[in-house]
C-alpha cells in the first residue's frame, strides 16, 4: 500500500502544477486497492496486485514507459553503469559445464591462475558441472561483493586431478568499445555497442590510439547499439562537432526544452566521418548519428535505425523497483523528431518485422516520406527526413543471400559455437604456438574440409538435418564465422570483429565512399 501511495505521490509531483491528491480520480484507485485487500473472498498478494496496477496503467502511455522490480533494476543497470563485481571470466557453457573463454585481462581470475579453456566444476562446495544448473542460478554464486573470496574448483586439460583456485572478487569492467583498429591506411574503425558510464572515456582513448597510428578519417560503427545514457551520447557527438553546435534538445508537456551544445573541445573534429546504423540502432546511438547528419559532418551508412526517441525519467521506489515514465522527445538540430509512431504497443513491437515484409530492408525505393517530414540540414541545406529514426545517406541493404534455414539451426541449436570451443580445447597450444600474432592467423588460418566435416556430424547430432544446397550457400559465412570465433578465443572481441567486419556490406561501403569522390560530392 506505501509504494501504491507513494508512485501516486511522485506522479502528481511531476505534473507542471500538482493536482489534488484527494482529486476523484486518486480516491477511486485507493478505495478499489482498499476494497480488494480488506474485503475480497481469498487472502491477496498486496504488493503483486499493486505491482500489477502499476504495469497496467504504464502500459497505456507508450511502449518506453516501464516497471521493473528490484532484481530487474540491478540487472538493466550494471551494463551502464560500466562494472560488476565477480571474478571476471568470459565464459561459455558446454555441456553442462562452464567453459572459461577467456579471463579478464589482470583480473581476478587471471591474478589467481585460471587460464582460458579451464572447465569450472564446482564454486565452493556446490558442484554447477551436469547438474543442469541455470547459467544464472551459476552466475548468482560467481558474483559478489568485492574483496569477498570464492572457491573453484577446475578441471584443466593435462592435468589428472582438480585444481582448486580461491579468488579475491573485484569490479569487473564492461566496456562500451567491441573493436578499434586501423582498417585501412589512415582509416581508422571503433565499433560502440552501448552508451555506458564509461564509453566517452574509452572512445577517446581508442581514438587518441588510432591516430597515433596515423588514422586521419573514422568509421563509427553503431549497427545494434541500443543506446543507453543521454549524457554518453552529447559526450561522443562532442568529439565530432564545433563550438555552441546544438547536439540535441529536449521537450514535453510539462517539461520546457532543454538544448544540449557541443562545446568545442573535441579532439575529431576535421576528420572524415562515416557512422554506420541499422534498425537495432536506436535512442543515444540516434542522437549522435542525428546530431552529425544535421551538421553534415559526417555521413550515415546502413537502413533506417529503430527510432526511439523518448526520455525516460526514473522514479526509485522504497524496495529497490523503478518506474521508468516517458517525460519528453529527443529532437535533432534540424528539429526532426527521432520517435516512431506509435499507436498500439501490438504494432509497435512488428515494426521491424513489418520493414522486412514491405521490403524496406532491401530496398531504399520501398521508404516512402511525406513531404511535411522533409527538413533542410544545418549547412549544406541537404533534405533528411523526420518522422522516426535516422535515415542514412547511404542505404545498404540486409544481406540475405548467405542466410539459410539451415545456418540458422546450426547457430540457434549451439552447434557453431559448441565446435569452436571444442576445436579451441584441442588445439590451444598449437595454434598459440604456430600463430604468435593475429596477422598471421588471419593470413594463414583456414577453415579445412576435416573442420567443416566434425561440424556437419555434431549437427546431425543436434537433428540439424543437412541440406546440401543451404550448406553451399551458406559455406563462405560459416567459414568465417568460425575463424572469427577462434580469433576471438585466441585473442578477443577486436580480432572477432576484424574478421566479420571482411563481408559486412555497410562497412565496405563505407571504405568505398572513403576511397573515391563520392564523400566530397555528398558533403559539398
Amino acid at each position: 500500500m506505501k509504494k501504491y501511495l507513494l508512485v501516486l505521490f511522485v506522479l502528481c509531483g511531476m505534473a507542471a502544477q500538482a493536482q489534488n491528491l484527494n482529486s476523484p480520480a486518486l480516491r477511486k484507485l485507493q478505495m478499489a486497492e482498499f476494497a480488494i485487500s480488506h474485503f475480497y473472498v481469498d487472502e491477496v498478494n498486496e504488493d503483486k496486485l499493486v505491482e500489477e496496477a502499476i504495469i497496467k496503467m504504464l502500459a497505456q502511455l507508450d511502449p518506453h514507459s516501464t516497471y521493473s522490480n528490484a532484481e530487474e533494476v540491478k540487472k538493466m543497470n550494471e551494463p551502464l553503469q560500466g562494472n560488476f563485481e565477480g571474478i571476471g571470466v568470459q565464459f561459455q557453457m558446454m555441456d553442462d559445464t562452464l567453459l572459461v573463454v577467456q579471463p579478464v585481462s589482470n583480473g581476478p581470475s587471471e591474478k589467481a591462475g585460471i587460464l582460458a579453456g579451464d572447465r569450472i566444476i564446482a564454486v565452493n562446495d556446490t558442484t554447477i558441472a551436469g547438474v543442469k544448473m541455470s547459467t544464472e542460478d551459476i552466475m548468482k554464486r560467481l558474483r559478489g561483493p568485492k574483496d569477498s573470496k570464492v572457491n573453484l574448483t577446475i578441471l584443466r586439460r593435462g592435468v589428472k586431478d582438480p585444481l582448486v583456485f580461491t579468488v579475491k572478487r573485484d569490479k569487473i569492467p564492461i566496456l562500451s568499445i567491441d573493436a578499434s583498429y586501423i582498417i585501412q591506411p589512415k582509416i581508422g574503425y571503433i565499433r560502440v555497442n552501448r552508451f555506458g558510464a564509461t564509453t566517452a572515456e574509452e572512445f577517446q582513448k581508442a581514438m587518441k590510439e588510432l591516430q597515433k597510428q596515423g588514422m586521419n578519417d573514422l568509421i563509427l560503427d553503431l549497427q545494434g547499439n541500443g543506446g543507453g545514457y543521454l549524457n554518453a551520447a552529447i559526450d561522443l557527438a562532442n568529439e565530432f562537432l564545433e563550438q555552441k553546435e546544438l547536439i540535441v534538445y529536449t521537450e514535453g508537456r510539462t517539461t520546457k526544452r532543454s538544448d544540449f551544445y557541443a562545446k568545442g573541445n573535441g579532439d575529431f573534429r576535421k576528420g572524415r566521418v562515416i557512422v554506420l546504423v541499422d534498425e537495432y540502432t536506436a535512442s543515444a546511438s540516434e542522437i549522435v548519428s542525428g546530431a552529425i547528419q544535421d551538421w553534415d559532418r559526417g555521413i550515415i551508412v546502413g537502413r533506417r535505425s529503430f527510432g526511439k526517441g523518448l526520455v525516460q525519467r526514473p522514479i526509485d521506489l522504497p524496495d529497490g523497483s523503478m518506474i521508468r515514465l516517458t517525460i519528453a522527445r529527443y529532437y535533432t538540430p534540424a528539429g526532426r523528431c527521432i520517435q516512431k509512431p506509435y499507436e498500439g504497443s501490438t504494432d509497435y513491437n512488428k515494426d521491424l518485422i513489418d520493414r522486412f515484409n514491405h521490403g524496406e530492408l532491401m530496398n531504399a525505393d520501398s521508404i516512402h516520406f511525406p513531404d511535411s517530414l522533409k527538413v533542410q540540414t544545418k549547412k549544406l541545406q541537404r533534405t533528411v527526413y523526420g518522422g522516426g529514426g535516422i535515415m542514412p545517406d547511404y542505404f545498404v541493404p540486409i544481406d540475405t543471400t548467405l542466410y539459410t534455414d539451415y545456418h540458422r539451426n546450426l547457430v540457434g541449436k549451439g552447434v557453431i559455437i559448441k565446435f569452436t570451443m571444442n576445436f579451441i580445447e584441442k588445439h590451444r597450444k598449437d595454434l598459440a604456438n604456430k600463430y604468435k600474432k593475429f596477422e598471421a592467423f588471419s593470413e594463414k588460418f583456414v577453415v579445412d574440409d576435416e573442420m567443416l566435416a566434425t561440424l556437419r556430424e555434431m549437427g546431425e547430432k543436434e537433428k540439424v538435418k543437412f541440406d546440401e544446397k543451404q550448406y553451399q550457400k551458406s559455406l563462405p559465412l560459416i567459414k568465417i564465422q568460425l575463424k572469427a570465433l577462434i580469433a576471438r578465443d585466441l585473442w578477443d572481441m577486436n580480432e572477432y570483429f576484424r574478421l566479420m567486419n571482411t563481408t559486412n556490406e555497410s562497412i565496405l561501403k563505407a571504405l568505398e565512399i572513403l576511397n573515391s569522390d563520392e564523400y566530397q560530392n555528398k558533403l559539398k
